[in-house]
């Protein structure tokens, strides 16, 4: 087999035993990179609204839907807010009987109560 036939097809790059540690990390690195979503940035009239809708589910009880940010998927979080911590800008979220999840404020893209 020729030189030129190794480095194609099922050569020595292709082989992941061939390939060091920083070249595998590397290559992880760019794919995640590449899947990445970059945060919107939120007008004053959509802060005005997600403040609103976490006022409401606090004070009167009511089940919110929050869709917030994440680098890679669409995530969703639905329940009642039952802490409002501004000075941190975080939320205490009860999702069901005993399980509930801190959010950050700036975490939120939209919130809709039900």
């Amino acid at each position: 087999m020729t030189t030129r036939k190794k480095l194609e097809g099922n050569g020595l790059w292709e082989s992941s035993r061939m390939m060091l540690p920083e070249h595998k990390e590397s290559i992880i690195r760019r794919q995640l990179e590449e899947g990445r979503k970059v945060k919107p940035m939120l007008d004053a009239q959509e802060m005005e609204l997600i403040e609103h809708a976490l006022a409401e589910s606090f004070y009167d009880h009511r089940t919110i839907t929050l869709r917030l940010y994440d680098e890679y998927e669409e995530v969703e979080r639905t329940g009642v807010v039952t802490i409002v911590l501004t000075h941190r800008r975080e939320i205490k979220l009860t999702t069901g009987s005993g399980e509930w999840e801190w959010i950050r404020i700036d975490d939120i893209l939209s919130a809709g109560v039900s």
